[in-house]
């Protein structure tokens, strides 16, 4: 019976409804045990029934959280027959992810295409996920992916969250949520009502109801485990026990009530997290226990047995396996490894080996070890990492348990797990080799450098790095490098800086005989900071044609090592002012971070692209690279929405996300994140025209090593000082602005000095320097910079009275600021042009300003000629959806086909 939901059936009835009109909803149902949710995911899916959704349940099981894609595959499970229907590379994604097939890792991105396209396929459709919170990694962030992309699918997904969750769900964050609180007194009462037909006292009802504290589960189980004398005269007194940990007190002494038989059923279908009635009853056979020992249990409301075996309430699940005996747990772990089929699934019967072992066992240990490999080649680190972890603690030799325990802490540390830590000080206890201990060392290094960010990671990583020069120079100088990017990234200009990093750097082994990208990228950096930026451009100059080489080479094998590196490669090109190279590598990293399913690697990547779209005045694919990194909920997806956001002028939204990063930041000891922020806050209020405000975030900026290895703090700081009348707080930033584009001789760089020169100047030199900064960034693709060029040049001529010609510029600098999106710099041009007489012209409307980004990016995606499929491949959309923007976008362009799509000029 559903009481007191009335607000929450009504939210969840509007979903199905925009669903079955063609759209899509997302919800994250939230709260304690025994709250509620159940019970309401329950009413939701016979309302859909009614409605005519089709309906797939999947559910995260305690147990079941080592395994990668498991969760997954209980969802798609109906749905595979069609798979055959997908483009190959998503059936071999698929395929390798459920280990129907052997593959490299697969592609998380592919997965999760394939999911939408079998999930969209026929609608209407309800899919609910129960228990989320201890989904395997792997589902969860694939199966948040979906929720995030599910687009124009008449697809309804509900997560079911317990609070506090056993696991860390922060890949549903940011998701619609419906949080679920306790009954008011009034619907406590009419429910407590249906569980208790005896009259009770008044008081007596009172402390029930103040007992259960609005727990609909309490409500009803609580007074079931109560003796019958207490409701004539009283109930015991609420303590310090938690409601849900007293409703499993409740199944706990029901399930202990039961012949012994029973009980052991129970905890063998507690420890076997599919539900399969089968499996089940062989292993209650393995222990000679009979069918009729399930009798008990059903009666007694714990249990339900068909073709599949479900506990009453997931509090059960857990209250019986708490309460069995480790003896018990063991027997029923070692009955379900006997009767689970080493060839169609070695790694959970590897697992339940596992858990039925005391002591120590190689054979078992060495059994999960081949399983964390199989794990590791479809993608699931988080598996590997648990089934390695446990592999430690079987091995019975300290030597191999150390060498595991390291293995592990390595697995954990790249699944993003806390625990690499405690596995560090497994491995330390050895004995290790010495290239272990060098191992050890680094992984130690990098564990503190990510967790912190701070001084400390650097100075780790290059202690690393000595000791690995003599065991492993490749790896030793790969560590140099992180070092030196590690010193970048946090912005320590101390001892731990980024020139005592190079000095030291500078001992690293020499390259092998053919250098590979990363070594030239080594030395070109050392040379760099070491011996100033002039010597340092052709080194880094050889680096990066060496990166975008591989690209272009058949024979390179090693994109896993390029991924890892194309992070600072793209920040290294925007320092020698490349735009071209930027793009390249940008687009390549992209993509191998895409076939890789990088989920950490890829909104770096999307970061890099992201940034040069702006700069390239590319607002509309800029917010859409943004939105498939939101799709993976990381750090660097706010980094991209401040700096479009700050670009567009949108002073509400660049606050609000500036004050999360600094937050974050805090929190983190990120240093970087917080220049980061104030390089965007300098780029908004330059364009408020708020230069003061400028000024001070962009002397901040400028502080950071980061900002200024990547040139992007230099011309903001310079003209926020000119603009605020104090042109001597410019002085560093012109001097080191206007040497490296002098050494480094691009369109690029050269036109943002001699835009910084013409600032500072006066006379006809000031505007030699104008005309020599458009002609220059003419020539590269850095057109929000042009546009600034035109703008402040307009400004300039104003000033000097000759209105005719600031008119011509700020034109020029209206319609192109305009058009990218930048909203304050246009408005301020708008601004500049009234003061010369005359009114700024309204941008003419374009038949693709009706267009949402998302559709203005698919608009031209199909114009070149490509199909609803690869659209969606490119963008993480079914084409489904594809299809749904292109029936938008054809009723707003006032057109009817793609062919006609192709001849319009779309910005």
């Amino acid at each position: 019976m559903l009481v007191g939901r009335r607000a929450e059936q009504a939210a969840l009835e509007r979903l199905l409804a925009r669903a079955q009109g063609g759209d899509s909803g997302v919800v994250v149902v939230r709260g304690e045990a025994g709250i509620g949710k159940s019970a309401l995911v329950q009413h939701m899916r016979e309302t859909a029934v009614a409605m005519g959704f089709a309906v797939q349940d999947a559910a995260g099981v305690e147990a079941e959280a080592e395994f990668a894609f498991a969760g997954l595959h209980q969802l798609c499970a109906p749905f595979l027959a069609r798979a055959v229907e997908l483009p190959e590379p998503q059936q071999a994604a698929l395929g390798v992810a459920f280990g129907l097939r052997e593959g490299a890792a697969p592609d998380r991105f592919l997965v999760g295409l394939a999911v939408l396209s079998l999930l969209a396929e026929d609608g209407p459709l309800l899919c609910v996920v129960d228990d989320a919170q201890w989904l395997d990694q792997a589902s969860a962030q694939v199966l948040a992916f979906v929720a995030r992309r599910v687009g124009a699918e008449r697809v309804v997904m509900v997560f079911v969250l317990r609070d506090p969750g056993a696991t860390d769900v922060e890949a549903f964050s940011g998701l619609p949520e419906l949080r679920l609180a306790g009954l008011g007194a009034s619907d406590a009462q009419t429910l407590l009502a249906t569980a208790v037909r005896a009259p009770l006292d008044d008081v007596v009802r009172d402390r029930i109801v103040a007992e259960a504290r609005g727990n609909p589960l309490a409500l009803l189980e609580l007074p079931r485990g109560a003796p019958a004398v207490q409701f004539a005269g009283g109930f015991e007194l609420p303590d310090v026990v938690s409601v849900p940990r007293r409703i499993e007190n409740g199944f706990q002494r029901r399930a202990n009530s039961l012949p012994a038989d029973a009980r052991m059923l129970l905890v063998v279908a507690a420890a076997e997290p599919t539900g399969d009635a089968a499996l089940l009853w062989r292993a209650a056979a393995e222990l000679g226990i009979a069918r009729e020992a399930a009798a008990p249990a059903e009666a007694a409301g714990l249990l339900e047995f068909d073709f599949r075996v479900r506990f009453r309430h997931p509090l059960v699940r857990s209250a019986v396996y708490r309460a069995a005996t480790p003896t018990d747990r063991r027997r029923a772990h070692g009955a379900l490894a006997a009767v689970t089929d080493q060839q169609v699934d070695p790694d959970r019967r590897a697992w339940h080996r596992a858990q039925a072992v005391v002591g120590t066992d190689e054979d078992a240990a060495a059994e999960l070890e081949r399983s964390a490999g199989r794990a590791r080649a479809r993608g699931g680190l988080a598996a590997a990492a648990a089934f390695l972890k446990r592999a430690a603690e079987l091995t019975p030799r300290p030597a191999v348990r150390a060498e595991r325990a390291l293995e592990a802490a390595h697995a954990k540390h790249e699944a993003g797990a806390p625990e690499a830590l405690e596995l560090l000080t497994v491995a330390a206890a050895g004995p290790l080799d010495a290239v272990a201990q060098a191992r050890l060392q680094l992984l130690n290094a990098r564990i503190a450098f990510h967790g912190a960010r701070g001084g400390e990671g650097p100075r780790m990583l290059l202690d690393a790095a000595k000791t690995l020069a003599p065991l492993d120079p490749a790896l030793s100088r790969e560590t140099y490098l992180d070092a030196l990017d590690a010193a970048i990234v946090t912005g320590d200009r101390g001892p731990g800086g980024v020139r005592a990093v190079a000095d030291a750097a500078r001992a690293a082994p020499a390259p092998p005989e053919s250098p590979r990208p990363v070594d030239l990228l080594l030395d070109g950096l050392v040379t760099t900071f070491t011996q100033g930026y002039a010597a340092g451009v052709p080194g880094l100059r050889r680096a990066l044609d060496a990166f975008n080489r591989h690209e272009r080479d058949d024979h390179a094998v090693n994109d896993g090592d390029d991924r890892r590196w194309l992070w600072l490669a793209g920040r290294t090109a925007m320092s020698v002012f490349d735009d071209q190279m930027v793009h390249a590598l940008a687009a390549r990293h992209v993509r191998l971070a895409r076939e890789a399913g990088a989920l950490a690697t890829l909104p770096a990547a999307l970061l890099v692209q992201s940034v040069m779209l702006v700069l390239s005045g590319d607002f509309s694919r800029a917010a859409e690279q943004t939105a498939i990194a939101a799709a993976t909920r990381t750090v660097p997806v706010l980094h991209g929405q401040l700096i479009l956001a700050a670009w567009r002028g949108r002073s509400d939204e660049t606050t609000e996300v500036h004050a999360t990063m600094v937050r974050d930041a805090v929190g983190r000891g990120g240093r970087t994140e917080d220049f980061l922020a104030q390089y965007a806050m300098a780029v908004l209020h330059n364009g408020l025209g708020d230069y003061p405000a400028a000024l001070a975030a962009a002397t901040r900026a400028f502080e950071s090593d980061e900002l200024t290895h990547s040139n992007l703090a230099h011309s903001e700081l310079i003209e926020a000082a000119c603009r605020s009348g104090r042109p001597e707080h410019a002085t560093a930033a012109l001097d080191q602005l206007s040497s490296r584009a002098l050494a480094s001789g691009t369109p690029w760089g050269l036109g943002l000095a001699a835009r910084s020169r013409a600032l500072v100047s006066t006379g006809p030199a000031a505007e030699e320097y104008y005309r020599e900064a458009i002609e220059q960034l003419r020539n590269c693709r850095v057109a929000t910079q042009l546009a600034r060029t035109h703008l402040v040049y307009g400004e300039w001529l104003r000033r000097q009275g000759r209105r005719q010609g600031a008119r011509q510029q700020l034109r020029t600098a209206h319609q192109m600021l305009s058009d990218m999106g930048a909203e304050a710099f246009a408005a301020r041009a708008a601004r500049e042009l009234r003061a010369t007489g005359e009114h700024p012209r309204s941008r003419s409307a374009q038949p693709s300003d009706a267009l949402t980004a998302q559709e203005l990016t698919i608009a031209r995606l199909v114009a070149t000629g490509a199909t609803s499929r690869e659209v969606g491949a490119q963008l993480f959309l079914s084409p489904r959806t594809i299809e749904a923007h292109l029936r938008s976008i054809f009723r707003k362009l006032s057109i009817t086909s793609r062919r006609q799509l192709r001849d319009l000029r779309l910005p």
